[in-house]
C-alpha cells in the first residue's frame, strides 16, 4: 500500500504511514538485540562487552550509508510530490551508482583499518580478540545494509512503508533462529552471532530489491533514464552528503563516548551495551516518526502546500512529545527488570550502572523526539545543512561534557549519562530558532 501524503487528514495519514516505519525499525533492532541477549546470557560479560562495543562501531559505519540513502529518499519524495517521474528515475539511476560506489570503498577501508579503529576505541586487551572476530564477519554485511536501506527509502519516498516492515519482520525472526543455531548448537561463540546478523541482512537486502523490481514496474529505470545529468546529481549529492554528514557526526560522537565508556572497565561497558539497546528500542519509534514526518514535508513541499506543512508541524510535535513521555515513564519504572533480560541477576553492579543510565535518558526522551522532527523537517525543505549544525551542537555538547564531567571523581561515569540529554535540549532550542528564521517556507 502507498500513501499520497499531500491529501487527506494529516494526523491520521502521518500515523498510518509512520506505524510500519516504527514497527519495522523496532524489528531491525532485533538484529543486535538478539546478538546481545544470546551473547550476554550464554557467553558471559566479556563477550557482551565485545558485541556491545562492536554495535556502536557498526552503527557509525552504517550511518554513513543510511544518511546517503535518506538524502536520496528526500529527493525522491520531492519529485513524487511534483509528479516528475522521469526526473525521479534518472535520480534513482545516478544515486544508486553514487552510493553503491561509496559502499564498496567503505567496505574495503574498514577491513584495512580494523586494528587502528580498535585502538581508537580504547578496547580493553581482554576482549580485543572477541571484538576482532565479531567485526570480521559483521563487516561482510555492509553491502547488504546499503541494499536494504536504499530500496527501503525509495519505497517510503513514494508512500510504501509496509513492504520494508515485512522484510524486516521475516529477517528479524531469521536472525534470532540463526543466533540460537550458531551459538548454542554449533558453538561458534561471537562468530556465530556475527554470521547470523550478516546472513539475515543479505536476505532483507536482496529480498527488497527483488520485490521492488517485480512489484513497482512503473518505477523501473529504463535506458532513457540511464544518462548523466549534472544538475540532478548535484542536487542528490547535496541532499545525500549533508544527510550523511549529519548521521556520521551524530554517530562519531557516540563512538567517541563509547571510547570513554570503555576506559571505565568491562562492567561499565557491559552495562552501557545492554542499556543502549533498551534506550534505542524505546526511542526508535519517535526516530521513525521523524522520518515519516520528513516524507510528509517533502511531498507537500514539492506540491507547494505550505499551510498543510504548518498544520503537519503542529500535529507531529504533539504526537512526538506525548509518545516520548509515555516511553520515558515505562523505561524509568522498568529499567532493572529490562536489564536482567540481558544480564544475569547476580551481576547487581552492572544492573545498577545500567539503571542509572536509563533513568537519566528516559526522563528526557521528549528532547530527542523533537530533535528527530527538526532533522526531518530541514532535510525535506532542502536545508540539510541545518541538520548537520543541530547534530554538531547535540553531539559536541555530549562529547565535551562527557569528558569534563566524568573526570570529576564524585561524578564519574554519571557525567557521561547527564551530558546526553543536555545536548538534545540545546539542539532543540537551536532548531526552533532556525525554523522560525525562514517563515516563507512554512
Amino acid at each position: 500500500m502507498t500513501y499520497d501524503l499531500t491529501n487527506g487528514n494529516i494526523t491520521k495519514n502521518l500515523l498510518k504511514f509512520a506505524l510500519p516505519l516504527m514497527v519495522g525499525n523496532l524489528l531491525q533492532q532485533f538484529y543486535n538485540i538478539a546478538d546481545t541477549w544470546v551473547v550476554g546470557r550464554f557467553l558471559g560479560a566479556d563477550a557482551l562487552a565485545a558485541v556491545g562495543s562492536s554495535y556502536t562501531l557498526m552503527v557509525f559505519l552504517t550511518s554513513v550509508l543510511l544518511g546517503l540513502c535518506m538524502g536520496s529518499g528526500a529527493f525522491f519524495s520531492i519529485q513524487f510530490g511534483k509528479k516528475d517521474f522521469d526526473r525521479l528515475k534518472n535520480g534513482f539511476f545516478l544515486s544508486f551508482l553514487f552510493i553503491g560506489a561509496i559502499t564498496v570503498i567503505l567496505n574495503i577501508l574498514v577491513f584495512l583499518t580494523m586494528d587502528g579503529i580498535l585502538l581508537f576505541m580504547r578496547v580493553p586487551r581482554e576482549i580485543l580478540p572477541l571484538m576482532e572476530e565479531y567485526l570480521f564477519y559483521v563487516f561482510w554485511g555492509i553491502f547488504a545494509t546499503f541494499l536494504y536501506n536504499y530500496f527501503a527509502n525509495l519505497l517510503r519516498a513514494v508512500g510504501d512503508s509496509v513492504t520494508p516492515l515485512i522484510f524486516l519482520a521475516v529477517c528479524a525472526v531469521l536472525n534470532i533462529i540463526l543466533d540460537l543455531l550458531f551459538v548454542l548448537v554449533f558453538r561458534w561463540g561471537v562468530k556465530g552471532a556475527a554470521v547470523a546478523t550478516m546472513l539475515s541482512q543479505y536476505v532483507s537486502g536482496i529480498g527488497i530489491f527483488i520485490y521492488y523490481y517485480i512489484r513497482f514496474s512503473d518505477l523501473r529505470v529504463k535506458k532513457e533514464h540511464m544518462h548523466w545529468n549534472r544538475a540532478i546529481l548535484k542536487e542528490i549529492s547535496e541532499f545525500s552528503l549533508l544527510t550523511c554528514a549529519q548521521q556520521s557526526v551524530m554517530n562519531l560522537g557516540i563512538l567517541m563516548v563509547q571510547g570513554l565508556v570503555n576506559s571505565f572497565g568491562t562492567a561499565v561497558m557491559a552495562a552501557f551495551a545492554a542499556s543502549v539497546k533498551i534506550d534505542s528500542f524505546a526511542y526508535m519509534p519517535v526516530q521513525d516518526f521523524g522520518n515519516a514526518f520528513s516524507t510528509f514535508i517533502a511531498q507537500n513541499y514539492g506540491a507547494g502546500k505550505k499551510e498543510r506543512i504548518r498544520s503537519g508541524i503542529r500535529s507531529a510535535m504533539f504526537v512526538s512529545v506525548i509518545f516520548s513521555i509515555f516511553a520515558g515513564v515505562l523505561v524509568c519504572l522498568s529499567a532493572p527488570f529490562l536489564l536482567r533480560f540481558f544480564i544475569d541477576a547476580s551481576r547487581t553492579d552492572i544492573i545498577g550502572i545500567g539503571t542509572g543510565y536509563l533513568r537519566i535518558e528516559g526522563s528526557f526522551y521528549f528532547g530527542i523526539g523533537l530533535l528527530f522532527l527538526f532533522y526531518g523537517y530541514f532535510r525535506a525543505v532542502q536545508r540539510p545543512g541545518i541538520s548537520v549544525i543541530l547534530t554538531v551542537i547535540s553531539l559536541g555538547t555530549r562529547v565535551i561534557l562527557a569528558y569534563v564531567l566524568s573526570a570529576i571523581p564524585f561524578i564519574g561515569v554519571t557525567g557521561i549519562w547527564v551530558s546526553i540529554p543536555v545536548g538534545w535540549i540545546l539542539a532543540d532550542i537551536t532548531g526552533f530558532v532556525l525554523m522560525k528564521r525562514k517563515p516563507q517556507i512554512i
